[in-house]
């Protein structure tokens, strides 16, 4: 067992009550032996699931950015090259991170693999991740019973899967199908670890469904330890598979709503407290309300480094760098606690801006004017015109302690309003009709959250219209969470969207593999195809052309 002979330091860290666990010199005869031994050789399944800046799994491979580090996790990858955010106008002080926000991909085939990057972040590195899960989730299958009981295997075994099919699901969404390692017995076989060619898009969702199935029937129902993944979590995990993949997965639209009926107990509802619990859900003080299902847990007092727990900078990849913490009369502006950001890397487009209703609660976590440190006050006039203001403030997670770049507001994973709208889309694409109540209700419930009345008839008459209005509020719902660029290619509308609001084309639908990889697996005689599209992308294309 390569992976667990090189694991010296076992952390996670989704806040500092996971504490890492230092061994000696670990061998085959040390290590795992105990209950506490298999659970310890788990939790490194989450080092790539943490907020820290910086993460590395193998000493010889360089670091990785966490998937939900804004600089280079999945803010970076699925909101950023969406509708949500605007093109860098001004802000050109580097140009991957412009080509981002243009959803030109172009540029990544020149990824290295060694070199860290915020501006052009490289995740095909983790292909190589996902056998080190697999070589631990071989390792807690093989565990005697006289070390650990069936019951606590299955669970911590659940733990394992739900991170390595996590793993697998992002990369899917960044890249396409990436060939990785998924049975035990090929992690040291040379023909397996060879075969460097794309899987089918079937078998890689196959891989994806299996874990977080396995995930959702013996994952621990609750955690002791705040940020750990839940069986439920799987369930949410499993239901946004089923909805992405059950145009080519035959029930998978039905496995979605059963993963609601097992969700809708009563354990979860809408956050409604405050004059805007919208805006207030995502405060530090909120954290773990009543909505969330699953979230990084957050620390201000961290600092980034990956032998700490997570944080939540993102405000400072929001903010611009010249705002003022108090306005022309002296009052304090929303940046009072911290004052100028970074320069605003992440913008809300204001053409996606004026898509919400104007009574629309979520509007109000959107800065659109400011007041500057020299003295003026910019706005929607000046937008492309000054320096790094190329979009408005997406102020969801405000900077509210004096701990810059680090923030605790906990970054949420899975909400019970994206369960809501998942449950309605869910029906309506299993039976191709106009919505039913329930789904039309389960619509309207997260629309009132926000102060809305109910969808009007016209949208609720067909399946089409229904699905169109469906992908406008989760767009006002979920933006910043990580999902939009993945829920446009699920409508077929990732090139048309972002022509209509960025007034740019996408290069590709998904990220190019780097250059550096195909060329290695054409020296091992393999055809590792650069690019990849799913079925219905021309289309999207020509409609956007």
């Amino acid at each position: 067992m390569a992976a667990i002979s090189m694991m010296l330091v076992l952390s996670s860290g989704c806040e500092k009550n996971f504490d890492p666990k230092i061994y000696g010199v670990l061998t085959e005869q040390n290590f795992p032996v105990s209950e506490d031994d298999f659970e310890a050789l788990m939790m490194s399944c989450y080092i790539p699931f943490v907020n820290t800046w910086t993460y590395s799994l193998f000493a010889s491979s360089g670091n990785q950015h966490p998937w939900y580090i804004p600089a280079g996790g999945v803010l970076k990858m699925f909101d950023a090259t969406s509708d949500v955010e605007a093109p860098w106008v001004t802000g050109v002080w580097d140009r991957n991170y412009r080509n981002y926000s243009e959803a030109n991909f172009s540029q990544c085939v020149y990824a290295s693999r060694g070199t860290l990057s915020d501006s052009q972040p490289n995740h095909y590195p983790k292909t190589r991740e996902v056998t080190r899960f697999t070589d631990v989730i071989g390792a807690i299958q093989a565990a005697p019973a006289s070390n650990i009981s069936e019951t606590r295997k299955l669970e911590i075994l659940a733990e394992a899967r739900l991170c390595r099919g996590l793993h697998m699901y992002n990369l899917l969404h960044v890249y396409g199908p990436v060939p990785v390692i998924v049975n035990p017995s090929d992690v040291e076989n040379p023909e397996a670890l060879n075969n460097a060619v794309r899987p089918t898009l079937t078998d890689m969702a196959q891989w994806i469904y299996d874990d977080f199935l396995f995930a959702a029937q013996n994952a621990p129902e609750t955690q002791a330890d705040k940020g750990r993944f839940t069986r439920d979590f799987a369930r949410v995990c499993l239901m946004r598979h089923c909805l992405n993949e059950g145009y080519h997965m035959d029930g998978w639209y039905q496995k979605a709503l059963d993963m609601y009926a097992e969700l809708n107990t009563g354990k979860y509802r809408l956050f409604k407290a405050g004059e805007n619990p919208y805006k207030e859900m995502f405060r530090e003080v909120n954290d773990f309300n009543c909505e969330i299902i699953a979230a990084i847990s957050c620390d201000p007092s961290s600092t980034g480094n990956p032998k700490e727990g997570s944080m939540n900078p993102f405000a400072m990849l929001a903010m611009p760098n010249n705002c003022a913490k108090k306005d022309d009369i002296g009052n304090p502006t929303p940046f009072s606690v911290v004052g100028p950001g970074w320069g605003m890397t992440f913008n809300l487009s204001p053409k996606f801006y004026d898509t919400f209703d104007e009574g629309d609660l979520r509007r109000e976590s959107i800065i659109t004017t400011y007041y500057t440190a020299s003295g003026e006050w910019w706005g929607p006039a000046d937008i492309g015109k000054r320096s790094e203001w190329d979009g408005f403030v997406p102020y969801k997670y405000p900077a509210e302690t004096s701990t810059a770049p680090n923030f605790g507001n906990d970054f949420p994973l899975a909400r019970w309003a994206d369960v809501l709208l998942m449950f309605a889309e869910a029906e309506v694409r299993k039976t191709n009709a106009a919505p039913s109540e329930a789904a039309v209700a389960a619509v309207n419930e997260v629309r009132s959250r926000a102060g809305l009345g109910s969808l009007p008839t016209s949208y609720t008459a067909s399946a089409d219209a229904f699905l169109d209005a469906l992908l406008v509020e989760r767009g006002h719902e979920l933006w910043f969470e990580g999902l939009r660029k993945i829920d446009l290619i699920r409508f077929n509308k990732f090139a048309q969207n972002n022509k209509a609001i960025k007034g740019k084309v996408p290069t590709h639908q998904y990220i190019p593999l780097p250059n550096y990889a195909i060329d290695e697996a054409t020296e091992i005689g393999k055809e590792l195809v650069q690019t990849y599209a799913r079925e219905g992308w021309e289309a999207d294309l020509a409609a956007a052309k």
